[in-house]
């Protein structure tokens, strides 16, 4: 975690705050920090990926499962967590705008959001390789778990509720952001009853991140897939 502070550290102080800024906090959107969001994400993915694919033989890992793996690595739960090792919240309390209530912006998507662009902030002032080193530093934690207990949510649910004849439902419930920079909300539900919700750049990711809410709220035990 000491390289991804340090080189958040080393950042221009407008472009350290620009990743920091939440949208409501501003009247200009290039004043925040979606489009750092949107390339750290791209940057993100490389730098596991090429971190995983030296370590995991062809022969035991195909593209479907090297996908989940990185997916559950860099999800927006893992996202949150380097978040507060990195002491996000404690920055957004400094950098809130008067009047402005810091908690009310430090949801789960907002969190990973904010790692997104700090890593997109990054790349864009140290390039990749010192990025790349640092996120791998960062999300190490999130990284051996995706490879000791990999869990497809999506899976793991529907086989707990087959067990009481139910089958899960994943619908879109909200979109935001512009065309290129869509973020979904999905809702899992079993008939009319909804059991989580998540929120992902993509449709297949916040479903994933819907069925680990719904894993969660139901209290299911997740064995590796």
């Amino acid at each position: 975690m000491e390289r991804l502070r340090r080189l958040l550290d080393e950042l221009p102080e407008e472009e350290r705050r620009r990743a920091l800024t939440h949208a409501s906090w501003t009247s200009r959107r290039s004043e925040s920090y979606g489009r750092l969001a949107f390339l750290g994400d791209s940057v993100l993915g490389l730098a596991v990926t090429t971190h995983l694919w030296p370590r995991l033989s062809a022969e035991r890992y195909d593209e479907g499962r090297l996908t989940k793996i990185r997916a559950q690595a860099v999800s927006g739960t893992a996202c949150r967590a380097v978040a507060e090792r990195l002491g996000v919240p404690e920055r957004l309390e400094a950098l809130a705008p008067e009047g402005a209530v810091a908690e009310a912006v430090q949801t789960e998507r907002v969190l990973s959001s904010i790692t997104e662009a700090i890593i997109g902030a990054c790349y864009l002032h140290h390039g990749f390789g010192p990025v790349a080193e640092a996120v791998v530093e960062a999300f190490a934690p999130e990284i051996e778990e995706a490879l000791d207990n990999p869990v497809d949510f999506k899976s793991a649910l529907q086989e707990h509720l087959a067990q009481r004849g139910e089958v899960v439902e994943y619908d879109v419930v909200s979109e935001s952001g512009p065309p290129h920079q869509r973020t979904f909300e999905v809702a899992a539900s079993v008939g009319e009853r909804e059991l989580g919700r998540g929120s992902g750049r993509s449709k297949k990711h916040a479903e994933q991140a819907a069925a680990e809410a719904a894993l969660s709220g139901l209290g299911a035990r997740l064995d590796p897939s």
